[in-house]
């Protein structure tokens, strides 16, 4: 038995492929898994849970099936889909939990979060997220009609950064902060940490205050190849599964 973590797939009907292999994971490998969580971006732009489309459904049906077989599955909200809120919750099965997050992994206690937290030197983004994130400005959001926030997202989708690999230069300045991440692992008094966001999978480990050892795993996107990781009590595996070649997806 497993636990697996997966972030950053960005799913959008302009990239069936993506979905393809999202839907074939939900199936084998991650079915009979001890439970799998989803650390934020599941979709490229999310809306509001009154998504009507036909996308939107599908995604929601394959979480519901994979649920409903017994599968805690659980959900921290990224940049991208910070508007998930507790109908879609409802429809999928899925459990929303708070960025961040400590969880007790195989005896080890983890922090979870998507990890744009972390990436402090984006002063830009910071000041963007502590605005978005207010419950107001959510709430005026999801007021406007559908059809415009429609548009908001088609619009995201066109000019989205992530549509494409990242220079170096983009990636550094999104990359997580050094003495962040240690002060995160001091703060929730954790030794392990899993994140997305960054796009760099990799494990970095840390030396704390007290002369402890960290490790910080990094998940990666979903734009080349499916980014995932398994862990199990015997340890963890950073896992990446190629996209389908011929994808057949609705729309």
């Amino acid at each position: 038995m497993a636990t697996w973590f997966i972030s950053d797939l960005h799913l959008s009907p302009a990239r069936p492929d993506i979905a393809h292999l999202f839907f074939d994971f939900l199936r084998e490998p991650a079915r009979n898994a001890d439970a799998l969580y989803i650390l934020g971006d599941l979709f490229d732009a999310w809306i509001g849970d009154d998504d009507t489309s036909a996308f939107a459904a599908q995604v929601q049906d394959e979480l519901r099936r994979y649920t409903d077989s017994g599968i805690p599955t659980y959900f921290v909200a990224g940049n991208r889909d910070f508007l998930i809120g507790k109908t879609f919750a409802k429809r999928t099965g899925m459990t929303l939990l708070d960025d961040p997050t400590v969880i007790n992994l195989y005896g080890s206690e983890t922090l979870i979060l998507h990890g744009d937290l972390l990436c402090t030197d984006d002063h830009s983004y910071q000041k963007f997220r502590r605005r978005i994130r207010k419950p107001w400005v959510m709430k005026l959001l999801l007021s406007l009609p559908l059809r415009t926030r429609m548009r908001i997202a088609n619009k995201l989708r066109q000019t989205s950064k992530t549509q494409q690999p990242l220079s170096e230069a983009e990636l550094a300045i999104m990359d997580a902060n050094d003495h962040t991440v240690v002060n995160y692992f001091e703060r929730y008094q954790v030794r392990q940490m899993i994140h997305g966001h960054t796009h760099r999978p990799a494990e970095h480990q840390y030396y704390l205050s007290d002369g402890s050892q960290a490790t910080r795993i990094v998940l990666g996107d979903w734009y080349t190849q499916g980014s995932m990781l398994k862990v199990t009590a015997a340890g963890v595996d950073l896992m990446q599964q190629p996209l389908p070649s011929a994808p057949h997806c609705e729309t």
